[in-house]
C-alpha cells in the first residue's frame, strides 16, 4: 500500500543515524519521537527549600524529569514572584521566590510547564515573618502620663506583643490594626527612669529590631517661690523670684511672661539664671508699704523643647512697712567643717540664713580650693542652698577649703556676712573612695495607705542622706490625684541639708481623694546616686478626709524678719566674746542697747540687721503689736498634753500646755520629732515663767524646724550657760541668755528687756 510513496528526507535520531524514511514511515513518527523524549510531560518530585518567610527572597532548586529549555514555573497562590528561572538540565531548574510583605501564609500548588505540558505539583509554604519595627508615633512621653501610640513596621500578626527594655512603662490595649500598623497605650509611672527606651515587636515567628520611646519630664511648673505664697511683712526692697522644675527659654521669661500687680503694674525688669533656672523681677523702686500683690507667670512661658505651662501659675503676698538689711550668714555645710573621710564624688553645699539672689551665687562667689589650686565646677542654687558641682572627682586624703565671699548676696542686696551658725571658710578631707550607694525615702507624711488625711496636709518624703536639693522640685517630686495622671499645682522646697523634701499644694486637698505621691529617680543625693526603693513604698497613697488637721503656724507678720524686740531696751555684755543678732532688732518704747540709757555703740551686739529704736516710722512699735498679737494667737489654741520638765522627753507636733512654769534640766536634752513633716508645728503655753538650765540642749529631728516652734510664756524667759535652743519665744516680759548661748529663733519680750552675754541668736530659716 505504500509502494507509491516517493522517499522523504532524511532524518537524524539516535546517535547521529541517518534514515530515509518513506511516507509509511512517517506514520511511525509519532511513536518514534516519544523515543526521542521532546514531547514528554515534565515531572516534578522536590522543591529545596520547601518554604520562605513573607517579605524575604529565596533561592530555589526544582527537581525532576523532562524539564525543556523554556520551561516556566507556576504557583496557585498570589504574593510570591517568580524570576531567575534557570533550566540547568532535564533534572533540574532553579530560581528565585520573592515573597511579599502581606503574602497569603499557608501553602502553595508549584508546577513546571515544559512544551506546553504541565507537571504535577509539589507544595512551597509561606511562613510569617520576623516583624520589622521602623516608627513609634509619638515617640515620647511624659511622667505620669498615657500615650496611645501607633508602631508602623512589616510582618506585624495578630497576638503581636510589645517589649520595652527599661521599666516605668506598662504597655495595654494592643490592637494589631493591619501588618504594617499596631496601635497601643503607653502608661508612664509617675517614677518612671527618664530617658530613652528600646521598643520592640514579637511575633509568632520572631522579634523586631528596635525604635526608642523617649520618658521625658513632665512640662515645666513652677517649683516655688519667693515670697511665698501667702506670705506676709514681706521686705519693701525684695525682688521676686520663681523657680522651675527644668531648664527653660530664657527668651520667653520677659515683662511680658512675669509680673507683678499690687493696684497698678508694678515696673522692673526680668532676669533668668539659667545655671539654677530661676526667674528674677527686680521691681524698678521699692514696693508699696502694707499693700497686697499678686505675681504672675504665664504661659508665654517655655521650656527648651517649647512645651509651656500647663496654666498660669499665680500667687500673693503682702508687704510690711519696713525694708530688709539683715545680712545673710551660713546656716550649715555640706560636708561640715573640720569633717574628714569625705567621699571623692561629694558635691559641695552652703546652706544660707535666707533666700539669696541666684544670680550673685557663682563659680567666683563660691570657690573650693585644695591648698592654692582651684578646684574646676559648677556652681547651682535652689531654695536657701548653694550646690559646688567639680568637674572631676576629688583627690583622695588631701584637704580642701570651701569659701563664699560677701559677693554672695539676699534679694534685698544684703551681702553674705560673718557670724552664722556656719563657719566660712570651712575646711574637709577626703577619704580614699567615691560613694556609690544609692538614697532611698525612709518615711513619708502621710503615711502609705493613711485615710482621714487633713484637707490642709503638706506631703513630705524623708530621705536617707543629703539630696542635691537642685534635683528636688516639682518634675521629680509629684502629687497625682484623683487618679495617676491628674497632677496637683505646688511647690517643693527642701529643709537644711535636704534630708527633708515637702510639696505644698497651691490649694487645699479635695477631701475624699484618694491621691498618689511619687519621687522619681531624678531626684540624686550629693554623689549623683539616684534614687532607688527601699523600705518605704514609692509611689504612695493616702485618702483625704473632709477637714483641716494639725497645728497651723502662729502668725507672726511683722515679726519674720526680727531676731529680737523688747519692750525696756536691750542689755549686752561681750565679755566672753562678740554677741552677733543675725535679723533685725526693734526696741519701744526704750531704744538703748546696752539698757543704762546710753546710745548704742560698737560695744553693743553686732547686728547683722537693722536696729529700729526709736523710730519715727514705728516700725518697732508695729512689731510690738504684732507680738501681742501672735501669743493670743498661740496661748488660745486649745490646750494640750500637760507638761512642765521637758527634760528627756520626745515630743512628736502639737501643743504642750503648763498652768505653771516648764523647764529643761541642767545638761537635760528636749527632742522635737516631725515625723517626716518639715511643716509640723509645736506649741508650747506657759502659764508663768521658762527656765531651760545650764548646757541643756533642743534637738531638732526627722525634719523639724525652728521656725515652727513656738514658746508662748506668760512671763520671763531664762536660757542658761551653753544651751543650745531652739525656737520662737514670745514672753509676755522678759529674755534672758546666759554666757555663749546659742538660740536659732527669736527672743520677743513685750514689756520687759532682753539680757544678752556673748550669744548667738539667728532667725530660723523658713
Amino acid at each position: 500500500m505504500f509502494s507509491n510513496v516517493k522517499n522523504l528526507p532524511l532524518w537524524k535520531c539516535g546517535a547521529g543515524k541517518m534514515w530515509s524514511l518513506s511516507l509509511g514511515m512517517a506514520l511511525l513518527l509519532v511513536a518514534f519521537m516519544a523515543g526521542c523524549g521532546g514531547t514528554a510531560k515534565p515531572t516534578l518530585t522536590s522543591i529545596t527549600p520547601s518554604s520562605g518567610v513573607q517579605g524575604a527572597a529565596v533561592a530555589v532548586t526544582l527537581t525532576g524529569t523532562d524539564f525543556g529549555n523554556g520551561s516556566t514555573i507556576s504557583l496557585s497562590g498570589m504574593g510570591i514572584t517568580v524570576s531567575n528561572t534557570m533550566v540547568v538540565s532535564k533534572t533540574s531548574i532553579t530560581a528565585t521566590f520573592t515573597i511579599a510583605a502581606n503574602a497569603a501564609t499557608g501553602a502553595q500548588n508549584v508546577t513546571v510547564t515544559s512544551a506546553g505540558k504541565i507537571s504535577g505539583s509539589q507544595v512551597f509554604t509561606v511562613n510569617s515573618g520576623a516583624p520589622t519595627l521602623s516608627g513609634v508615633s509619638p515617640s515620647s512621653g511624659a511622667l505620669g502620663q498615657a500615650e496611645v501610640v501607633t508602631l508602623t513596621g512589616t510582618l506585624f500578626a495578630a497576638g503581636a506583643t510589645i517589649g520595652l527594655s527599661g521599666t516605668g512603662i506598662t504597655v495595654s490595649n494592643i490592637m494589631v490594626v493591619s501588618s504594617t500598623s499596631i496601635t497601643a497605650t503607653f502608661t508612664i509611672a509617675a517614677n518612671a527612669p527618664i530617658g530613652a527606651q528600646n521598643v520592640t515587636v514579637t511575633t509568632a515567628i520572631g522579634t523586631s529590631g528596635t525604635q526608642t520611646f523617649t520618658v521625658n519630664l513632665l512640662p515645666p511648673t513652677v517649683t516655688s517661690t519667693n515670697p511665698a505664697n501667702g506670705a506676709m511683712a514681706v521686705p519693701l526692697n525684695r525682688k521676686i523670684t520663681a523657680a522651675f522644675s527644668k531648664a527653660m527659654d530664657a527668651t520667653t521669661i520677659t515683662t511680658a511672661t512675669f509680673t507683678v500687680v499690687g493696684g497698678t503694674n508694678v515696673a522692673g525688669t526680668v532676669t533668668f539664671d539659667t545655671g539654677s533656672n530661676i526667674a528674677t523681677f527686680a521691681p524698678t523702686a521699692n514696693l508699696a508699704a502694707n499693700t497686697t500683690f499678686t505675681a504672675t507667670i504665664t504661659t508665654g512661658v517655655k521650656d527648651l523643647t517649647g512645651d509651656s505651662l500647663a496654666s498660669n501659675f499665680v500667687w500673693t503676698f503682702k508687704t510690711g512697712a519696713a525694708i530688709d538689711a539683715t545680712a545673710p550668714t551660713l546656716s550649715s555645710t555640706n560636708p561640715a567643717s573640720g569633717l574628714t573621710g569625705v567621699s571623692l564624688n561629694q558635691k559641695i553645699t552652703a546652706t544660707f540664713s535666707k533666700v539669696m539672689d541666684s544670680a550673685t551665687i557663682t563659680t567666683t562667689t563660691f570657690t573650693v580650693v585644695q591648698g592654692t589650686t582651684a578646684v574646676t565646677g559648677t556652681v547651682s542654687y535652689a531654695g536657701t542652698t548653694a550646690t559646688f558641682t567639680p568637674t572631676a572627682n576629688l583627690t583622695a586624703n588631701l584637704v580642701y577649703t570651701a569659701t563664699i565671699t560677701t559677693g554672695a548676696k539676699d534679694l534685698a542686696g544684703n551681702a553674705l556676712a560673718g557670724g552664722g551658725a556656719a563657719p566660712n571658710p570651712w575646711m574637709f578631707t577626703t577619704g580614699a573612695t567615691s560613694n556609690l550607694s544609692s538614697p532611698t525615702v525612709t518615711l513619708t507624711v502621710p503615711a502609705n495607705t493613711a485615710t482621714g488625711v487633713g484637707i490642709n496636709q503638706t506631703i513630705n518624703a524623708t530621705f536617707s542622706t543629703g539630696m542635691d536639693p537642685t534635683t528636688i522640685s516639682t518634675g521629680t517630686f509629684t502629687v497625682a490625684g484623683p487618679g495617676t495622671t491628674s497632677f496637683l499645682s505646688g511647690t517643693v522646697t527642701c529643709n537644711a541639708g535636704c534630708t527633708v523634701a515637702t510639696f505644698t499644694p497651691t490649694v487645699n486637698l479635695a477631701a475624699n481623694v484618694l491621691f498618689t505621691a511619687t519621687v522619681t529617680t531624678g531626684a540624686k543625693d550629693l554623689a549623683g546616686n539616684p534614687l532607688a526603693a527601699g523600705a518605704k513604698p514609692n509611689p504612695w497613697t493616702f485618702t483625704t478626709g473632709t477637714t483641716a488637721t494639725g497645728q497651723a503656724q502662729v502668725n507672726l507678720r511683722s515679726l519674720s524678719t526680727f531676731v529680737a524686740v523688747a519692750g525696756a531696751g536691750l542689755t549686752n555684755s561681750n565679755s566672753g566674746g562678740q554677741t552677733t543678732l543675725n535679723g533685725d532688732v526693734g526696741l519701744s518704747p526704750t531704744g538703748t542697747c546696752l539698757g543704762d540709757g546710753s546710745p548704742c555703740s560698737a560695744l553693743d551686739p553686732k547686728i547683722n540687721g537693722t536696729l529700729y529704736a526709736n523710730d519715727p516710722a514705728g516700725i518697732a512699735a508695729q512689731a510690738k503689736a504684732d507680738l501681742l498679737l501672735a501669743y493670743t494667737d498661740a496661748t488660745g489654741r486649745p490646750p494640750g498634753t500637760v507638761e512642765a520638765d521637758l527634760s528627756g522627753m520626745v515630743l512628736p507636733p502639737g501643743v504642750y500646755t503648763s498652768g505653771s512654769t516648764m523647764s529643761i534640766a541642767v545638761n537635760g536634752v528636749l527632742t522635737l520629732d516631725a515625723q517626716g513633716d518639715a511643716n509640723a508645728v509645736w506649741i508650747f503655753q506657759i502659764g508663768s515663767a521658762l527656765t531651760v538650765n545650764n548646757g541643756a540642749k533642743v534637738l531638732l529631728i526627722n525634719g523639724a524646724k525652728a521656725a515652727n516652734v513656738f514658746w508662748a510664756v506668760g512671763s520671763s524667759s531664762t536660757l542658761g550657760t551653753n544651751v543650745s535652743f531652739k525656737g520662737n519665744v514670745l514672753a509676755q516680759s522678759s529674755n534672758s541668755l546666759g554666757n555663749l548661748s546659742v538660740v536659732e529663733g527669736r527672743l520677743l519680750c513685750s514689756t520687759g528687756p532682753i539680757t544678752l552675754l556673748s550669744n548667738t541668736v539667728t532667725v530660723p530659716a523658713p
